[in-house]
């Protein structure tokens, strides 16, 4: 039984532990709902409504429509007040409705931020000094580079990076996921996030982000929506629905003087019905819900977007970047075998194989130790004698200098060529192994020894590091050259290994041996070309990549700097999550596209219940449009107005579940539109307003 008493730190409660997604904080309940309708009508705040100008224009015309009706009823005018009134009434439901689209999508984020944020309280953190003794410090004191000490129980104070040790944490405050993960100093797993639980062992986290800005703050405040801005898209038919909405306002103006020339003048309320049932309410109500529900269906997927833009960009990606480790492959290669030069006796090898990987801090330098001393503690250098050589991305080796002898062990070439500088000769033996090694989808590292001073250096054989393409990726991969994306493998590796690994997981394309400016060059050409570019990665190395990309998606288990680079970050760390972030992206466009033609389409019918209602008296020959047989003028208006109002409520959980998704051309896209929603638009509105007509009718409301 462990009696270890835990530290004095904050800690996770159950509830929260579920996780963000997997609590289902989102989901519509009553809570949220009554959340919803009290934001609805907090949002009629005309400096609130002001963002949205279709809604600001609805807005005005209520509250004038609200002061001719008082008007009305004040000067006697009974009849015309009450019908002005329900007119009024529905202008305002109009508008509250799509405050509630909009509140009840904000709401969704919220309830996961108020979930993310239980996992966050005053942590108390042991601070290393410089001399080596431990203060504690409160969390919210912490400052970048202060190194803090987590035992098992203990609670991550804040984003860091493990310099020391190696634990299992609980990240299930974070990602949901309830199985633990391992942190451990050096390679691309050292990034941990504040608010997690080391379960087991002890490390030492450097801290890389000041208290209020870390990835905790960052995502409280991205699904809340505090920080969507809107997507280009969305900007452009901002302005296409701004410019209809001038139009019909100019039209609506000047139909009061051409009205009253006919002799057929207009009360100035049902002109404002006019007004609000022609401009586009149906999409401008819904625009901001649907770009709030794409992020949100991300933020159910456990991927964070730092903007709207990333997910529209997602849409449209046509090219592919992977990063090998980690990636397409599990990332902890790990010493499998030994392979000696003839006259080298295996042991010998082992041992010298052993000995230069005291220093590797790596994965792959420590499974190098356990592979060749069974027992002894991974990394550990007590009671070795020497000078360690650590590596270095110069060098490309590491080794250990003990007297006279000195012992390497790193890249072929690298060590190839010291051998070379020490006197030795490289044996074409060695090469045939590594290509070996190679073929196989191995790393080969090959390892060399100066045996004493003044001797010359001698090759003695190849570690074989094995990775392993993780399962599924070759049937990820065709679903996407489905939807007309290219992958690209980008790794360090050698072409040889390179070809293997891309064979077997199925992309269409790698770059070897890849620096990171290699990366960038890679990505501005296809830019370049046209495409639009996504990358995911874990690594340091793969940070200026993913800022460039347009689609930029960090691995949680990656460093902090890949995550702070991406403009995506996924909390699964899947990179096959990218197909989702895809699919996300596209049904994004296609559900906006859609109610935009559905919005546009349903005016049509409003034009045979109103205009006919207005000017059948002056003019009979107006009556023939009236094809819905509606019961009377004021009925067939107010029916308009009444369904204008229901649609946008009807349309809510569509926008918030988004269009169905389904791989098709842009002619074929555009079919379909035309087909399920721009007929649907023509035809639901006639079918609407005369069932409310004949309720109307029905209640002898007027």
């Amino acid at each position: 039984m462990n009696d270890t008493p835990k530290p004095a730190t904050a800690t996770v409660t159950a509830a929260t532990a579920a996780g963000p997604d997997r609590a289902r904080p989102g989901a519509l309940g009553a809570p949220l709902l009554r959340r919803a309708l009290a934001d609805s009508v907090r949002k009629l705040d005309p400096r609130v409504q002001f963002r949205n100008p279709v809604m600001f224009v609805v807005l005005l015309g209520s509250a004038l429509a609200t002061v001719l009706s008082a008007a009305a009823l004040f000067g006697g005018e009974t009849d015309r007040a009450a019908f002005g009134g329900l007119l009024t009434l529905f202008l305002w439901a109009t508008l509250l409705f799509a405050n509630f689209a909009e509140a009840l999508a904000e709401g969704r984020g919220k309830a996961r931020a108020a979930a993310l944020r239980a996992t966050r309280s005053a942590t108390e953190a042991l601070v290393r000094t410089p001399d080596g003794t431990l203060v504690s410090v409160p969390g919210t004191e912490l400052r970048v580079g202060d190194e803090c000490v987590v035992s098992a129980g203990g609670v991550v104070p804040g984003d860091g990076d493990v310099v020391e040790g190696i634990a299992t944490v609980d990240e299930s405050a974070i990602t949901g996921e309830s199985a633990p993960v391992v942190r451990e100093s050096g390679g691309d797993r050292s990034a941990v996030t504040g608010g997690t639980t080391v379960l087991s062992d002890r490390i030492v986290v450097r801290i890389t982000t000041p208290p209020g800005e870390t990835f905790l703050d960052r995502m409280i405040a991205l699904v809340e929506g505090a920080e969507r801005q809107r997507t280009p898209n969305e900007v452009a038919l901002t302005i296409l629905l701004c410019g209809l909405t001038a139009v019909f306002l100019v039209a609506v103006v000047t139909l009061q003087p051409l009205a009253a020339y006919s002799g057929a003048r207009q009360d100035p309320v049902v002109l404002i019905a006019l007004l609000i049932c022609l401009i586009p309410t149906t999409i401008g109500a819904l625009l901001s819900a649907i770009g709030i529900a794409g992020m949100e269906r991300l933020v159910r997927r456990n991927v964070m977007a730092t903007s709207g833009r990333a997910v529209e960009a997602a849409g449209d990606v046509t090219t592919l970047l992977l990063d090998k480790t980690g990636t397409i492959t599990f990332g902890n290669r790990r010493a499998a075998e030994f392979l000696s030069l003839p006259g080298v006796p295996d042991a010998e090898l082992a041992e010298a194989a052993r000995r230069s990987s005291l220093a590797d801090g790596t994965p792959e330098g420590r499974s190098i130790v356990d592979l060749a001393a069974a027992g002894r503690p991974s990394g550990d250098a007590s009671g070795e004698s020497g000078v360690p050589v650590p590596f270095t991305a110069r060098t490309r080796m590491s080794g250990l200098d003990d007297g006279g002898r000195r012992v390497r062990k790193g890249a072929v070439d690298a060590v190839a060529r010291w051998t070379r500088e020490n006197g030795g000769e490289v044996p074409d033996r060695l090469r045939a192994l590594a290509q070996d090694v190679s073929d196989r989808g191995g790393t080969p590292l090959a390892v060399a020894e100066v045996p004493a001073q003044g001797a010359p250096a001698r090759l003695l054989g190849v570690v074989h590091l094995k990775d392993t393409v993780k399962p599924g990726m070759r049937e990820r991969f065709e679903q996407l050259r489905t939807l007309g994306i290219r992958t690209v493998m980008v790794t360090g590796d050698n072409p040889g290994t390179a070809a293997v690994i891309a064979r077997e997981a199925g992309v269409d394309d790698f770059l070897a041996e890849a620096a990171p400016e290699d990366k960038l060059a890679l990505i501005r050409r296809e830019q370049e070309g046209g495409a639009l570019v996504a990358m995911t990665g874990d690594g340091t190395n793969d940070a200026p990549a993913l800022a460039r990309a347009d689609v930029g998606v960090a691995m949680n288990t990656g460093t902090q700097a890949a995550r702070e680079a991406g403009n995506m970050v996924d909390l699964d760390s899947d990179p096959t999550k990218l197909i989702e972030i895809v699919h996300i992206g596209k049904q994004l466009l296609v559900t906006r596209g859609a109610l935009t033609t559905f919005s546009l389409a349903n005016d049509v019918a409003k034009y045979f219940a109103i205009l006919p209602a207005m000017f059948a008296a002056s003019l009979p020959g107006l009556e023939r449009m009236n094809v819905m047989g509606l019961a009377s003028a004021e009925s067939a208006i107010l029916s308009a107005v009444v369904f204008n109002a229901l649609v946008i409520v009807a349309l809510v959980p569509l926008a918030l579940r988004g269009v169905a998704f389904r791989p098709l051309s842009a002619a074929a896209l555009l079919r379909r539109n035309l087909l399920v929603y721009g007929l649907g638009g023509l035809v639901a509105p006639f079918v609407g307003i005369k069932l409310i007509d004949l309720l109307i009718s029905a209640l002898g409301v007027i």
